[in-house]
């Protein structure tokens, strides 16, 4: 009977309660719940199951570089992250009515960490999301642009609810690549959002962006109405060193 059971769990893909049924077998668990609470076990395995079967497939699809929630953020740290505007910001209404945020600040004060948080947030909520560290990203798009295919990739981000462009600004953009992100914000602006993380402060992103007229055209769309974190400090990563070698 169990062995059927566990069968019919397998081919109804209920992995979360296949595994809790399995353990339960091995460790005799039913024995001390109630039946209300067996069953709220077993819904409880699937659920998280599921949830973290979720997260693997957004990493994949969205490309995050690693795992991040919202729960985790650290608040104690002083770096400028406002509490009460970052829970704003993690319901999501900025995507709903496409605006675009900025999160910048020196190297290791959790730029991209904040923006994987949302990002999976708005994955889990339903939202198309997609994470790209931008030089990379407009490297592979001029190697679509050889290939003949930028503008199928260029329809394709348009589709994004949330683009996420990690490292804004941390190399220069040469000619073929400032007209591209021009494309990418003229056909996102005012319908979808675009989050860009920035070692560099806003107001020099017109130098990084170069070329006064495709800066102009690009930073009028995306600085006016956007919403901004600024974070300041020590490097995180440095902070936990010296922690760790805090003893030696």
């Amino acid at each position: 009977m169990n062995n059927e059971t566990l069968d019919k769990m397998r081919q109804l893909r209920l992995y979360g309660m296949y595994d809790a049924f399995k353990t339960n077998l091995e460790t005799s668990i039913k024995e001390s719940l109630t039946p209300d609470q067996f069953i709220a076990f077993l819904i409880a395995s699937e659920w998280d199951d599921r949830r973290n079967r979720n997260i693997e497939r957004a990493i994949k699809s969205a490309g995050f570089r690693y795992k991040a929630s919202l729960e985790e953020v650290d608040y104690a740290i002083d770096r400028g992250l406002d509490k009460n505007q970052f829970h704003r910001l993690a319901g999501l209404d900025f995507i709903k009515e496409h605006k675009d945020i900025f999160i910048t600040g020196s190297t290791g004060t959790g730029k991209s960490y904040l923006a994987t948080a949302l990002g999976y947030q708005a994955y889990q909520d339903g939202f198309k999301v997609l994470y790209v560290n931008t030089a990379k990203f407009m490297g592979l798009l001029k190697l679509a642009k050889a290939k003949g295919t930028l503008l199928a990739e260029l329809k394709r981000i348009e589709r994004i609810d949330l683009l996420i462009l990690d490292d804004f600004g941390l190399q220069p953009f040469d000619p073929q690549s400032r007209l591209i992100l021009l494309d990418i914000i003229e056909d996102r602006h005012q319908k979808r959002s675009t989050m860009l993380t920035s070692q560099i402060p806003v107001k020099q992103w017109y130098d990084i962006i170069g070329e006064k007229t495709i800066a102009d055209a690009v930073l009028d769309r995306i600085v006016h109405h956007s919403l901004r974190l600024e974070l300041y400090g020590e490097s995180l990563r440095r902070r936990k060193s010296k922690s760790d070698n805090v003893f030696l």
